[in-house]
C-alpha cells in the first residue's frame, strides 16, 4: 500500500490504538535532552512529524520557540488549539524544507522516519532538516532499535482497546518492518498498515553522507549509552556539518 501514512496517520483509529503512550516518558525525554545539551529559552525547535503536538506542547511549555508540522490535516487541527505566539502547527510534508536557516533543533521523535517506499525520499528528508537548520544546529532522531525489534519479534497479537479488537501481524520484507493492522468497528471492516524502513546505526551514518556528524547515541529516554543488542530505542544526536 503506497502512502500508507497517509490514511493510517489520519485515521481515529491511529489514536486510539496507541492511546497508551507514556506522556510523562515524553516529558523527562525531553527534560533530560534540554539538561543533557543546556538548551536554552528562545531557541527555536521543528518538530517533524509532530502528530497532535503533545512534543510540542511541553518543549514550548520549556520556554522554546517551537513549529510543529505533519502530514495528517486532523492531527494538525487538534494540535492548533495550542497555539499560541511562540507555539505554531501547520500541515506540511517534511520531504521540504519548512524554512532555511532558521531552527537551532530538529526532531524526530518515536520513529518518525524511514516511512517511505523509495529511500531517496528519506534522502530529501534528510536534505530539508539540512536546509532548516541554522549553522551548527542539531538533528535529534529518536528511532526503533532494529536490532533488538528483530530479535524479540511477535509475529502476531491481539489488542483489545475501547472495545475494538486489534489483530496485528508483523514482518520483515524487502528492508522494511511491516504490521498489518486489522479489525471491525461499527459493522465495518478495517485494514491498515504501518511500514518503517529497518535502519540500523551504520546506515543512518550512511544515509547523513556529509551533511551530518554523528556527537551521541543514546539507547534510551534516560540518556544511557546506546548498545544495538539490549537498548529499547536508538537516539540519534547529529550536528549540521558546513
Amino acid at each position: 500500500m503506497s502512502g500508507w501514512y497517509k490514511t493510517w496517520f489520519d485515521s481515529e483509529y491511529y489514536h486510539i490504538l496507541y492511546k497508551d503512550r507514556d506522556d510523562n516518558e515524553a516529558k523527562q525525554f525531553i527534560d533530560n535532552l534540554i539538561n543533557y545539551y543546556s538548551i536554552s529559552a528562545g531557541e527555536k525547535v521543528l518538530d517533524l512529524a509532530c502528530g497532535k503536538g503533545r512534543h510540542s506542547v511541553y518543549l514550548n511549555q520549556k520556554g522554546l520557540d517551537v513549529v510543529g508540522v505533519d502530514l495528517s490535516n486532523k492531527s494538525i487541527a487538534h494540535a492548533k488549539r495550542n497555539e499560541n505566539p511562540t507555539l505554531k502547527f501547520q500541515v506540511h510534508d517534511m520531504r521540504e524544507t519548512l524554512r532555511e536557516n532558521t531552527f537551532d533543533y530538529v526532531l524526530s521523535f518515536f520513529t518518525s522516519f524511514g516511512y517511505f517506499d523509495d529511500q531517496e525520499d528519506d534522502r530529501k528528508v534528510i536534505n530539508s532538516v539540512y536546509d532548516s537548520l541554522t549553522v551548527d544546529g542539531y538533528y535529534v532522531i529518536d528511532f526503533m532499535n532494529t536490532n533488538r525489534i528483530i530479535k524479540s519479534f511477535k509475529e502476531s497479537e491481539l489488542k483489545e482497546i475501547d472495545t475494538i479488537k486489534f489483530e496485528i501481524t508483523r514482518s520483515v520484507n524487502n528492508g522494511f518492518i511491516t504490521k498489518q493492522i486489522n479489525f471491525d468497528h461499527k459493522a465495518q471492516d478495517y485494514q491498515f498498515e504501518e511500514k518503517v524502513r529497518a535502519y540500523k546505526l551504520v546506515d543512518f551514518e550512511l544515509i547523513f553522507d556529509n551533511k551530518f556528524k554523528i556527537i551521541n547515541t543514546f539507547g534510551n529516554y534516560e540518556l544511557q549509552d546506546f548498545d544495538e543488542d539490549t537498548s529499547n530505542r536508538l537516539i540519534i544526536i547529529a550536528q549540521k556539518l558546513n
